[in-house]
């Protein structure tokens, strides 16, 4: 299992789009963060960083099915998919390996942006003016988030042989999680249902912990909706 997990981080490392894809990732939020005039902390007077938790959870919608999208779904379409199942290996375990190695890739990309809250703490009046339990806890249920968007990202790539197909997959299944579930509570159609809709979205979890409170709750949730999504990426690889 640890050769596995070793295999994919080389695997993502070892050509120019591994490396492409956590620049666009850093780029992105640097310029939302610093640059933007509209999201820019420097504009906004205030030493907070809502923007970069606000905007992470767009980014991550595209990067982290990128990551995902080839662990099963080019596996498959090369043929070393059966070589892997003859390995001694069961299938939850080749499941969890490829699983953590892009929670590592993850976690890769997400550690350069404690900078900016270095940086933060730097600037403000007086020093260190910063809301650091509000900064911590989004920042946790940041990294959370990107457990369950890992988990579904595996779920796309297991539906089909093509790396393209299992990316859109990942990147539908992560929107509707993270925005659709709260925009049809808005849309006000199913008000019977609206709080069970809003309490099943990502984005009612990951709000109430960007408030610094870290509840058993909402790290239930994520970790009950990674699971569930590895579940049925196991389930999907017996049924073929």
């Amino acid at each position: 299992m640890w050769a596995l997990y070793k295999k994919e981080i080389n695997a993502f490392f070892g050509n120019l789009s591994g490396y492409l894809i956590l620049s666009l990732f850093l780029v992105s939020l640097g310029l939302i963060v610093w640059v933007f005039p509209d999201t820019s902390v420097l504009e906004y007077g205030f030493a907070d960083l809502e923007a970069l938790f606000v905007y992470a959870p767009y980014v991550f919608t595209f990067l982290i099915p990128a990551m995902t999208m080839k662990m099963i779904a080019e596996e498959r379409k090369s043929g070393t998919w059966e070589l892997l199942m003859t390995s001694p290996l069961s299938i939850s375990k080749i499941i969890l390996a490829k699983y953590l190695a892009t929670i590592s890739l993850v976690l890769i990309a997400v550690m350069p942006t404690l900078i900016y809250y270095w940086s933060i703490v730097q600037l403000g009046q007086p020093l260190g003016n910063i809301d650091h339990a509000g900064f911590f806890g989004s920042f946790i249920g940041l990294l959370f988030m990107g457990a369950v968007f890992a988990a579904i990202g595996l779920f796309g790539s297991a539906l089909t042989v093509h790396q393209v197909v299992a990316f859109v997959w990942g990147v539908f299944l992560c929107f509707f999680l993270y925005f659709g579930l709260t925009a049809l509570v808005e849309l006000n159609v199913y008000s019977p249902f609206a709080l069970f809709l809003e309490e099943l979205s990502l984005s009612f979890h990951y709000r109430s912990m960007s408030r610094g409170v870290i509840a058993s709750s909402n790290l239930s949730y994520f970790i009950f909706i990674s699971g569930l999504m590895l579940l049925l990426t196991g389930l999907l690889i017996k049924r073929r």
